[in-house]
């Protein structure tokens, strides 16, 4: 583990030798200089994926895991940071038309966004579960029982999920939901029968709503890594952060936060 009067050091130089780098692309272009330029890290987040992006109901401030991380990154770069509300089905066209520097909201990889933008290293992985009203849930022997054309599968567009039910689930009824709703309030008002979610929210919800369980915890499927994402255009960005992500793993900082907000990981 990086000592703190090392990590300091470090990543005071990370920026220069980030901005030293050899590439085609015109330091100009680059967020990091336009960062450190206008003073100002813009988040794009969605404030929906409890412990990853909230808001506290009491003061309608966003917290989370993914919120410390941006202020963490914004602290180090030496700039202030910029929430940007956001919803699923919009992370994306929000990246590539410059609305927002990064994603910080609890983002899986998928191939499909991989066409279109850029993925940070991975911090951490996660996978998929069903989640289910606890009074339904004896109905559910195993993932072949949910796809079913009787079974009513939500998901929010945008989601990873939404990939994952179509392909996984292609005889289930799919019922699609547009933010900010969430599929699992329609399961809990009884207008789905089942949703796709993944461990991390999972493990939130069920403490949240004690009428909700997780099905087949021991058996989740699609494990997925878990990255920022920022513009596919933009190596200068990209290389800064990936070197952010290794110093701040080496000092602890992403082993203390996810026992912070209680998130374990497959």
């Amino acid at each position: 583990m990086l000592g703190r009067r090392n990590l300091a050091a470090a990543l005071g130089a990370l920026a220069v030798l980030t901005a030293s780098s050899v590439y085609a692309q015109s330091p100009a272009k680059s967020h990091l200089f336009r960062i450190q330029e206008t003073n100002t890290l813009r988040v794009g987040t969605t404030g929906d994926y409890n412990p990853m992006s909230f808001r506290d109901p009491a003061t309608n401030e966003l917290q989370g895991h993914q919120i410390d991380i941006a202020r963490l990154l914004a602290k180090d770069l030496g700039v202030e940071v910029k929430f940007i509300p956001t919803d699923w089905k919009t992370l994306v066209s929000g990246i590539t038309s410059d609305q927002f520097d990064i994603v910080l909201t609890g983002t899986s990889m998928s191939v499909a966004r991989a066409k279109v933008v850029a993925f940070a290293q991975p911090w951490g992985y996660n996978a998929f579960v069903p989640l289910v009203r606890k009074a339904d849930a004896a109905k559910y022997k195993g993932w072949d029982d949910l796809n079913q054309p009787k079974v009513t599968v939500g998901y929010n567009l945008g989601t990873t999920f939404e990939q994952f039910v179509q392909q996984e689930l292609p005889k289930a009824t799919p019922r699609r939901v547009e933010s900010p709703a969430r599929d699992w309030q329609e399961l809990i008002t009884g207008r789905v029968d089942i949703t796709v979610t993944s461990l991390i929210e999972a493990a939130f919800l069920t403490k949240e709503y004690p009428q909700l369980t997780t099905l087949f915890a021991d058996k989740p499927r699609n494990s997925i890594p878990m990255a920022f994402i920022t513009a596919i255009d933009d190596p200068i960005w990209l290389n800064f952060v990936n070197n952010w992500i290794t110093l701040r793993k080496a000092s602890g900082f992403f082993d203390e936060i996810a026992t912070k907000w209680r998130i374990a990981l497959p």
